[in-house]
């Protein structure tokens, strides 16, 4: 790829994409657009734009993309109810596909002929970009700096800094441990102690939320609304995708809950213990299968519990502009159009309850139906004899081919 005159770099303003930065001009001679991306991470990112024009960058693209993150990412996901491998809910596998978007949209703008990242040669990540920037400009040029150059630990990267004459501010002795990273959804930490999956994580490492021990002793009550299958507003307040998330991050967090340990299978082949915190996405998770439960159809809730594995494994590998996400994402959506209504939840000591739920126009529970006294005759027992004979003549055919054996 000598012949890359522009590159766009997904940058942090840390001590890796620093370097890369550094690394990138000095080994195609090119010109480097840098893009930061505000995904709710609750870090300062006007740092980076000093530390990028500092290195000589003179385009910079910060932006803040959390509507757009929470609205076309985050909530489609959740309507489908997706969890990887029957724990983790996807908060770095879900903001790679809009960091890529972003990155091959601000190429075309700037005339830029590749596009790099900062994902090591080991991770999901790597994949996850690319399949991205592929998805969405298939002559596009990638630069992944982890697979091409010998700067394979933290000493030679602090010394390729230290040599070119980079700032190393907030990577002194005394920083976290662990590999981190956040948005809106989640936070999640590699490494360290955590290597070792028989250690217990420490208590000091959780930055979101506080232990259940510690959490509060009288429960939590909140109400979401839903309108086709996405939370409008908490407690009758109207509020956007981002901020309804931010707002159950912080209520869930307070009480203990979104903590998870895990050690998961990556798209690349190796298993990985990591840690993760995800409060809002696990109030959105139990109250969305609240409020589906009044109002989905029994075949089709089924249905997308057949596919929700699937699907997350899409999104978890790299997948989000594929066409089979994009077909299942189809059918979601349309299943979607009467999960309208109010979830009562109870928040207490890292559990969340649903406690109640309720539509006026779209729920399929009939109380003169499911009543346990006098239905009045709405529901005439009686069918069920046929019924059960009908399901039953299969089994009656097998136990009779046992019989004569």
């Amino acid at each position: 790829m000598s012949d890359v005159k522009k590159v766009v770099l997904a940058y942090s303003g840390g001590l890796d994409t620093s370097v890369i930065l550094e690394w990138l001009k000095d080994t195609y001679d090119c010109e480097i657009v840098t893009f930061t991306a505000d995904l709710g991470q609750g870090e300062e990112l006007e740092p980076a734009r000093a530390k990028a024009k500092s290195l000589g960058v003179k385009e910079i693209y910060i932006e803040d993309l959390r509507e757009e993150f929470v609205r076309d990412f985050v909530y489609p996901m959740f309507r489908a109810n997706a969890i990887y491998e029957g724990e983790y809910l996807l908060g770095t596998s879900i903001a790679r596909p809009l960091i890529a978007k972003r990155q091959v949209e601000i190429a075309r703008e700037t005339g830029a002929d590749a596009v790099s990242h900062g994902a090591t040669g080991k991770g999901n990540d790597q994949v996850r970009f690319e399949l991205g920037y592929y998805g969405l400009e298939p002559g596009i040029k990638v630069i992944a700096p982890w697979r091409e150059w010998d700067l394979l630990s933290r000493e030679k990267l602090l010394a390729y800094a230290e040599k070119r004459g980079i700032p190393i501010e907030g990577k002194k002795q005394g920083g976290s441990p662990y590999s981190m990273d956040a948005n809106l959804l989640h936070i999640s930490y590699e490494g360290g102690i955590l290597e070792d999956p028989w250690a217990e994580a420490e208590e000091d490492m959780w930055r979101w939320s506080v232990s259940p021990e510690q959490a509060p002793d009288r429960p939590t009550y909140i109400e979401l609304e839903y309108r086709r299958g996405d939370v409008v507003a908490i407690d009758g307040k109207a509020m956007t995708p981002a901020e309804v998330l931010a707002e159950l991050n912080r209520l869930g967090g307070a009480n203990g809950i979104g903590r998870l340990d895990i050690v998961e299978n990556r798209y690349v082949g190796m298993k990985s213990r990591g840690c993760y915190e995800t409060p809002g996405g696990t109030i959105l998770l139990k109250a969305h299968r609240g409020i589906e439960s009044l109002t989905l159809d029994r075949e089709a809730a089924h249905l997308k519990d057949e596919l929700m594995p699937r699907y997350a494994s899409l999104i978890y590998n790299g997948y989000w502009f594929s066409p089979e996400r994009e077909a299942m994402q189809a059918l979601i959506d349309h299943t979607q159009q009467v999960v309208n209504g109010v979830v009562r939840l109870k928040l207490y000591k890292g559990a969340v309850s649903v406690v109640g739920r309720k539509s006026a126009s779209d729920s399929l529970f009939d109380e003169r139906i499911a009543t346990f006294e006098d239905d009045a005759g709405a529901y005439d027992q009686k069918d069920a004899a046929g019924f059960i004979k009908l399901n039953a003549l299969r089994l009656k055919l097998q136990a009779g081919r046992r019989n004569r054996r």
